[in-house]
């Protein structure tokens, strides 16, 4: 699975050079299916261009059209504002600035935000996750940066943290996920099984991404056998990709060339606690984006495999 974006990079190289197979849910960085693509490699869940695509194309269309980032100083939210900037570029927005901090380490956001709020940015990107994002986002609402009109944009946001943030602080939040446990039956099914089996809460998307990939692989393994998965990492991903994807957490889908999954991507909205109708629904789907339109277009990411 491999977390974060710089040790996948050099993971994805040592799978390739030792034939083995890279199934990638949780690094975003987009180079995994870009300059960097393998044919040992498959990257699942979601990437930093369907994250900056989703959300901030949908904000702009929106009114959205002037964004300060605040931006964790490390590869993967240097993508995501790369990636987010061009986007808002491209839909005639402006990007007024950013505030890059140290990671890991900060916990005090105070004059990143203090910085977002001056610019009058009418969107502040938050690109970063995890603890980082919870204490950013209370300290944004301590600020009160939402009732002046700015709205916060998380690029990557996964609903453990939502939960742990509470629904008062987290509330107006707009992000973009790959899985959310309650958009039809079958992802609400996968998550009643789990519940029963594990006392699991609802999944995050890259906790459903390392179950989906998984079972892809495995159905890949049965279809060629065992001793030639082994032998060769890259012919089991081969097999993958040549194989249609279907599972309860994405639904339908398909594998390209390039190892980028393919899967819609949903537009979501942290709802206020009066609209919770219970645990764990923290979520309004704004919008779905097919996953031809979710993903970058294969020849614009500069794989040398296609």
């Amino acid at each position: 699975d491999v977390p974060a974006s710089s040790a996948a990079l050099a993971v994805n190289g040592v799978v390739r050079e030792k034939n083995k197979v890279f199934l990638a849910s949780a690094p975003g960085t987009s180079e995994l299916t870009g300059t960097q693509c393998s044919p040992n490699t498959v990257q699942w869940t979601y990437d930093t261009w369907m994250l900056a695509n989703s959300t901030a194309r949908a904000m702009v269309r929106e009114g959205g059209d002037s964004w300060f980032f605040v931006t964790a100083d490390y590869a993967f939210g240097h993508s995501m504002e790369v990636e987010g900037g061009k986007i808002i570029a491209a839909e005639g927005g402006r990007v007024l600035g950013s505030a890059r901090f140290p990671f890991p380490g900060t916990t005090d956001f105070s004059a990143f935000l203090l910085r977002a709020q001056a610019s009058r940015a009418k969107v502040i990107g938050l690109a970063f996750g995890g603890t980082d994002m919870a204490n950013a986002v209370k300290q944004a609402a301590e600020f009160g940066l939402q009732r002046r009109g700015q709205r916060l944009a998380a690029l990557i946001l996964f609903i453990s943290e939502v939960h742990s943030m509470g629904l008062e602080t987290a509330k107006g939040l707009v992000c973009s996920e790959s899985f959310y446990w309650d958009v039809n039956d079958r992802t609400r099914a996968l998550t009643r099984r789990l519940k029963q089996n594990f006392s699991a809460p609802p999944p995050t998307m890259v906790q459903a991404g390392c179950y989906g990939v998984t079972l892809h692989y495995l159905k890949a393994v049965a279809d060629m056998g065992v001793a030639a998965a082994k032998a060769s990492g890259a012919a089991a991903v081969a097999r993958m990709k040549a194989m249609p994807c279907d599972d309860d957490a994405f639904g339908p889908g398909t594998i390209r060339a390039d190892g980028r999954k393919l899967h819609p991507a949903y537009l979501l909205e942290v709802k206020s606690p009066a609209e919770s109708k219970g645990p764990w629904d923290y979520y309004k789907v704004l919008q779905t984006v097919p996953g031809e339109q979710a993903f970058r277009p294969m020849a614009e990411g500069g794989c040398p495999l296609v």
